[in-house]
């Protein structure tokens, strides 16, 4: 079995950039008495480490003149290369430190395609406005596909349905979800507003196929129920559900978010399931592997107030 192991850096003349740092103030103002002014330090301590340098590179890296120091032929050639060093090394410090007072990198989020689409819009537009130094990233899949990415830690923050009341340790509940029947303009079915869950029975549906916490859900409370569930046809697709649902006939059981603006087109029709109301939790989770940085932290509160904000417009219950 390979066995991981650290990247080896072998550093020994660069391992002291302050000693270039006095190298090049000291190339650029053509004097050890003038850098020494600059770099708030005392000439003979600059002396010592050019000294210091020239042992290490040995070679000689500045002509001593009457009017001060020049580089020499080695220090001309070194003096381009440690000052792009140097700068770059100042930027990542300064990456470094903003990172520690504001929240910068990319922060991917898994979710399902009924949540997802919902919350995505308004997140990226605080991110973009609030979170200037966060790219957001989003992945939209099945239950199944999210379940993975978040043990995988392909994704830092993953949004979904729990059907039980009792979460999974270190999730976090945002919202209570009633489910709804979903069927087509002028269904007699779906008509009245709510429908009781054993008129599920027998109704001609498209549901996603197993493994899927909805169909697993739905089956479990058919069994409790002695009815029977018929799907037609086995779809994860949320737009195929939807459009089966409307041109087809056929039923399914969605969130209301998750048909919105079909249902205010009158293109659906959605009666709440009741008697037993059929509700999911709209869950939070973090990748274990990872831990949630600073960025992650940020989007995360985004996302909790942003999902309250939806509760009070009636969207869901919080």
């Amino acid at each position: 079995m390979h066995k991981a192991r650290a990247t080896e850096f072998e550093l020994q003349i660069a391992a002291d950039l302050q000693k270039w740092r006095s190298f090049v103030a000291i190339g650029e103002l053509g004097s050890l008495t003038r850098a020494a002014l600059f770099l708030n330090t005392n000439q003979s301590f600059l002396s010592r480490q050019v000294n210091a340098l020239e042992r290490e590179c040995g070679a000689r890296l500045f002509n001593r003149t009457g009017r001060g120091v020049e580089l020499s032929d080695a220090g001309q050639r070194l003096f381009p290369r440690v000052k792009d060093l140097l700068e770059r090394a100042q930027a990542l410090e300064r990456e470094i430190r903003a990172d520690l007072r504001e929240p910068v990198g990319t922060v991917t989020l898994g979710s399902l395609p009924s949540i997802g689409t919902i919350l995505a819009g308004r997140l990226f537009a605080e991110v973009r406005s609030l979170l200037p130094g966060v790219n957001l990233k989003v992945l939209e899949g099945s239950s199944g596909q999210v379940e993975e990415w978040l043990t995988d830690a392909r994704v830092d923050i993953a949004i979904l349905y729990r059907y039980t009341p009792n979460l999974p340790e270190g999730e976090e509940s945002l919202a209570i979800v009633d489910s709804y029947l979903i069927g087509p303009r002028g269904d007699a079915v779906t008509g009245g507003g709510e429908v009781p869950f054993a008129r599920l029975d027998g109704l001609p549906f498209i549901l996603p196929g197993a493994p899927n916490g909805l169909r697993t859900a739905l089956d479990a409370g058919a069994r409790q129920a002695r009815i029977a569930l018929a799907p037609v046809i086995e779809a994860d697709s949320l737009p195929l559900q939807k459009q089966l649902s409307a041109q087809e006939g056929l039923y399914t059981v969605l969130p209301l978010h998750a048909v919105w603006q079909e249902v205010q087109e009158g293109k659906l029709q959605a009666a709440r399931i009741v008697e037993p109301p059929f509700q999911r939790t709209v869950a939070m989770a973090f990748s274990k592997a990872k831990g949630p940085s600073r960025a992650v932290t940020a989007v995360a509160g985004h996302l909790v107030r942003i999902v309250g904000e939806m509760a009070q417009q009636g969207m869901w219950r919080s």
